[in-house]
């Protein structure tokens, strides 16, 4: 497993980003565990995050031009990003978000920062029902720029309403790469090992992790 997974794991657990018991999800399953990108909320930690996305990203070697980041929590996402790739990797690239609602004065419009160009890689948390990147991919076409694909921080690989993840469901609707930091797989992977992580939770919650992923899991 890449250092960055570690980080991104041990970081989500001091931050309490990522818990272990049972949780209610929106669409009803009762979920071993939850995420939170919420709870990175300052410097240090968003820091952290920025440089886990970026070594990621890198990682994949997934070609593009610029970032954009989806209102609201993908707005400093795709900014921590940025700023890691220059400052580690290097490489400067221009970054983007958007309004939830249109500005009637000043610049106006739905876009704020550079001009949406090129290929474009989104940057978010998580994907749920997809709505976000739906309505990203339509606002980057619509400015004649193509989107390429969505670095996220964790990919549940559950089922949605039919036999294929929210993710698989973005790939083969959009025709987007998706780059995750993290997937349920690699944690379940991580907290197995007898080093490191595993001990910061206990194995009744791992156990239910992987009986979680046999009954909603997909490949």
């Amino acid at each position: 497993m890449h250092d960055y997974r570690h980080t991104f794991i041990e970081l989500s657990l001091r931050r309490q980003a990522l818990r272990f018991g049972r949780f209610t999800l929106k669409s009803g399953r009762e979920s071993p565990y939850f995420f939170n990108a919420g709870l990175f909320d300052d410097g240090d930690s968003l820091a952290v995050l920025g440089r886990c996305y970026a070594a990621a990203i890198v990682q994949s070697g997934l070609g593009f031009d610029m970032l954009f980041g989806p209102a609201y929590k993908g707005i400093p996402l795709a900014a921590a990003t940025a700023i890691a790739l220059a400052t580690e990797h290097g490489r400067s690239v221009p970054w983007a978000f958007n309004r939830k609602e249109a500005k009637d004065h000043g610049e106006g419009g739905h876009l704020v920062g550079h001009r949406l160009g090129g290929r474009v890689l989104i940057v978010d948390d998580v994907i749920t029902a997809g709505t976000a990147i739906r309505e990203s991919v339509a606002l980057i076409q619509g400015a004649g720029a193509q989107p390429v694909g969505i670095a996220l921080a964790l990919d549940r690989q559950e089922r949605g309403r039919g036999d294929r993840s929210a993710v698989q469901e973005v790939e083969a609707d959009f025709g987007l790469r998706c780059i995750s930091i993290l997937t349920l797989s690699g944690l379940i992977e991580a907290l197995a090992d007898t080093k490191g992580d595993a001990g910061r939770i206990s194995g009744e919650h791992r156990a239910a992790l992987e009986a979680y992923r046999d009954r909603f899991g997909v490949a």
